[in-house]
């Protein structure tokens, strides 16, 4: 169960701001006009994440079956002290993918989310999550579905825009959060 509420609110907090939840936003305007593109891009959040993380958490806990257990203790608490660093700098989104668009909501969003989640810091988390806790499951399902508490409100009020957010201090906060889990890491 540590494993799964670890990863939620994890991933949660590290997306706000993230450029995949811009990119939820871009895509629910992109796509305002049509009858059922919310579900539809709700949806290929959904299964992009699902896959990705997926892989991203098998990668985890291959990796760390290759190594001591004190050095993967150093290498995931180092791993996350990066994380920490690495949030702290905004994510902005590449240009627009139009000849993504064309495929629909449910494509476009399936494909666009998996390419921009590529070394992306929430998968980054997911492997350096699934090494520490050795639970793919829960830690797919918590990633997964702290990608969904974060890109399923943009989507809903595809309206709503994040420059409305704190980011400074979102990033700030996720960034102390990341540095606990490294010192936690260090200390258990």
């Amino acid at each position: 169960m540590e494993a799964l509420l670890a990863s939620t609110l994890t991933v949660a907090i590290a997306e706000i701001g993230d450029k995949t939840q811009l990119l939820a936003l871009i895509l629910a305007a992109r796509f305002s006009h049509l009858s059922g593109a919310k579900t539809a891009i709700i949806l290929g959040i959904f299964l992009s994440t699902l896959a990705n993380h997926f892989a991203a958490a098998w990668v985890g806990q291959w990796a760390i079956s290759f190594i001591s257990p004190e050095l993967g203790r150093y290498l995931v608490a180092g791993s996350f002290f990066a994380i920490a660093l690495w949030v702290l700098v905004p994510d902005k989104v590449d240009e627009e993918q139009s000849h993504f668009y064309k495929m629909g909501p449910f494509l476009a969003t399936f494909i666009l989310f998996f390419i921009a989640e590529m070394g992306d810091k929430t998968q980054v988390a997911t492997v350096v999550l699934s090494a520490k806790y050795d639970a793919l499951a829960m830690v797919v399902m918590g990633t997964t579905l702290g990608m969904m508490l974060a890109n399923v409100p943009v989507v809903i009020a595809g309206h709503f825009s994040a420059e409305r957010l704190p980011m400074t201090l979102i990033h700030r906060g996720c960034a102390v959060l990341f540095a606990l889990l490294g010192v936690v890491t260090l200390l258990f």
